[in-house]
């Protein structure tokens, strides 16, 4: 899929083209979700030979990076809904990937950590994984890879400081 070029100037007449023109800006939504699935396609081959989808692989990732973690920090950082995620926890611990316990300070809160078996799992992609991102950054280059984690990290930053819309 093609993305499309810088809109022209709002000046610009939308007779010569045959289309309305509505909106200034570009579409980011789209352009954010079509550089999502070009990245994400070229993971999904591994997760689905693995039997794991994309938001139980985020969740090991996470727990991977940081440890156990209450399934509010969790959804937090995997950006899973809440409603979603206590699905996608109950699967996982059926498959033993996690466990879940309840703190004994406090029982209506519970700690989901990695079990072996998803460390083994986490080990035997990550080979496959790790290729995979050597592949992109190869075909965009170093310099390229860089920058795009640069700017999102400055993106996601900016917007975190935005006040919320009404009604968020």
């Amino acid at each position: 899929m093609s993305i499309e070029p810088a809109a022209d100037p709002p000046e610009a007449s939308s007779s010569s083209t045959g289309r309305e023109r509505v909106f200034r800006h570009r579409n980011l939504p789209l352009l954010l979700l079509t550089a999502r699935d070009g990245v994400l396609g070229r993971f999904r081959p591994i997760l689905n030979a693995h039997g794991v989808t994309e938001q139980q692989w985020r969740i090991i990732r996470a727990l991977l990076e940081s440890g156990p973690q209450e399934p509010r920090q969790i959804g937090e950082r995997c950006r899973i809904s809440s409603p979603s995620l206590a699905g996608v926890l109950a699967r996982m611990d059926d498959m033993g990937l996690v466990t879940r316990e309840r703190l004994p300070h406090d029982q209506r809160r519970v700690m989901v950590s990695l079990t072996d078996a998803s460390r083994r799992l986490a080990q035997t992609m990550a080979p496959q994984i790790e290729a995979v991102y050597q592949m992109v950054e190869d075909h965009i280059g170093q310099a390229v890879m860089a920058r795009f984690y640069a700017t999102l990290d400055e993106v996601i930053g900016l917007l975190g400081e935005m006040p919320p819309i009404d009604g968020e």
